[in-house]
């Protein structure tokens, strides 16, 4: 069955809406619109109206590529006011088979053993480990014996201030929420492979006014860091640096903004306030202001990694992903940052229907979502409305049914056994078939036989 969602990256440089149609977990893209964000800053909002004005602009260019009047929407939240915090849950196995009411059930005392501050909300619970009865590092397990499991969590939580603003900009915009993705956990979902899952990866979407930091190891995410450094802060120090408009910085930073090759070519730029003259700059001064702001960033973001205290089990390294990774030579320049990591551009996984400009680093989220909604999360997990996530949905009951209720099975499966012969057999015509008579004869003879075998036991 075919299912139709909206799903909304609501950024501090752009707002994307992409309707997209789900049928059996293949995704195909209807529609989809961007606009220019307003009324939000470093990934908060700071202006309610304003921010669902652009919510309503890149919703309704969506809608009327898509053909279709959708309502409810899956939005990315910023990694700004984020917070995580780890927890364990431990329960005991009464019909010794664990099924998704058990792994619910461990994961639910996880989350009420955790202390979540007043003025948070959760929005992800993620389990990274199981253990089953004293065997640890379990992948999943689902459909195991045992008499009892544990769990080790990853709760991610928002402020309740920020969530609310978010919320009453989107209902602004005639759009009910029905779920909420934490922004970075949405990129790392679009870009990362099943191998660089497995073997631990960081995912850094480096953005217009934010960057953020996921590492993916084991079975989920395991830590998030949030940094209010972009794109746009190397068009701002352009600006001062070269006294020059920032619309005109930031053309000087897309066509000459080069991380590895300097130039001594002079081009010259207007200047802010003064239309009539202009200002020679050498390319030099415009590659030692990038590189400054991009190298410090980058440096931040490695001192983060470094606090998480999972940097020896990320196997696979980094992947950068966001719209500043079109800068040439940033790969580069963070291989020299992480040296002892691999490290390669991110773009989002393709999916059918997908315009050409979505293909870029910049729309990782928004593809990423897309891709939440479609069953890519982590194998378990508790969304924001409480909701237990998992991809046995079809075998859940099936199973729990055969476990419960086996022997009574078999008993009624062996009692219409005859009853379908007996409506097999009411089906069929009534023709005479004369072999098919019983042989008046055959009774006789039967019966002489019994008497001959009775005779012969007793002498």
């Amino acid at each position: 069955m075919s299912d139709t969602i909206l799903t909304i990256d609501i950024g501090s440089t752009k707002v994307c809406a992409i309707i997209a149609e789900i049928d059996n977990a293949k995704v195909q893209i209807l529609g989809h619109g961007i606009t220019k964000s307003q009324g939000i800053k470093k990934g908060a909002i700071t202006n309610i109206e304003l921010a669902s004005k652009s919510i309503k602009k890149a919703v309704s260019d969506a809608k009327r590529i898509a053909g279709s009047n959708i309502t409810s929407a899956t939005v990315s939240i910023s990694n700004a006011y984020a917070k995580s915090l780890n927890s364990t849950g431990i329960v005991n196995i009464p019909h010794k088979d664990i099924s998704i009411k058990e792994i619910n059930r461990v994961m639910q005392t996880a989350l009420y053993n955790a202390n979540v501050p007043n003025e948070y909300e959760v929005i992800h619970v993620l389990p990274y480990n199981f253990r089953v009865d004293d065997q640890d590092f379990i992948e999943d397990p689902f459909g195991m014996n045992a008499s009892r499991m544990e769990v080790d969590v990853n709760i991610i939580m928002t402020q309740k201030s920020n969530l609310s603003n978010l919320k009453k900009a989107v209902r602004s915009a005639g759009i009910e929420i029905d779920g909420i993705v934490l922004s970075g956990y949405a990129s790392a979902i679009a870009v990362m492979g099943d191998d660089e899952k497995e073997l631990g990866v960081a995912v850094i979407d480096l953005g217009g006014q934010t960057s953020n930091l996921v590492i993916h190891v084991g079975n989920s995410i395991r830590y998030n860091d949030f940094l209010g450094v972009g794109s746009n802060h190397i068009t701002n120090d352009l600006s001062m640096a070269l006294h020059t408009p920032l619309q005109i910085a930031e053309s000087v930073k897309i066509r000459h903004g080069n991380l590895i090759e300097t130039s001594n070519e002079v081009i010259e730029l207007p200047i802010i306030g003064d239309e009539e003259n202009r200002n020679g700059v050498s390319l030099e001064i415009v590659h030692s202001v990038i590189f400054a702001r991009v190298e410090e960033a980058l440096m931040i973001l490695a001192k983060s990694l470094d606090k998480s205290a999972l940097k020896e089990q990320i196997g696979a390294g980094i992947i950068l992903t966001g719209g500043m990774t079109k800068l040439k030579g940033i790969r580069e320049l963070a291989q020299s940052i992480f040296p002892a990591m691999p490290v390669r551009i991110g773009r989002p996984q393709e999916v059918e229907g997908m315009f050409e400009e979505l293909k870029d680093p910049a729309f990782s989220t928004v593809v990423g979502l897309l891709l939440y909604r479609a069953g890519k999360h982590t194998q378990y997990e508790i969304n924001f409305n409480n909701e237990m996530l998992h991809s046995k949905a079809e075998h859940t009951d099936d199973l729990e049914d055969i476990r419960l209720q086996q022997p009574e099975q078999h008993k009624e499966e062996s009692a219409l056994i005859p009853k379908e012969k007996e409506q097999k057999n009411q089906e069929k015509p009534e023709t005479i078939v004369f072999d098919d008579l019983p042989d008046p004869n055959a009774e006789k003879s039967s019966a002489f036989k019994k008497i001959a075998n009775w005779a012969k036991q007793l002498f």
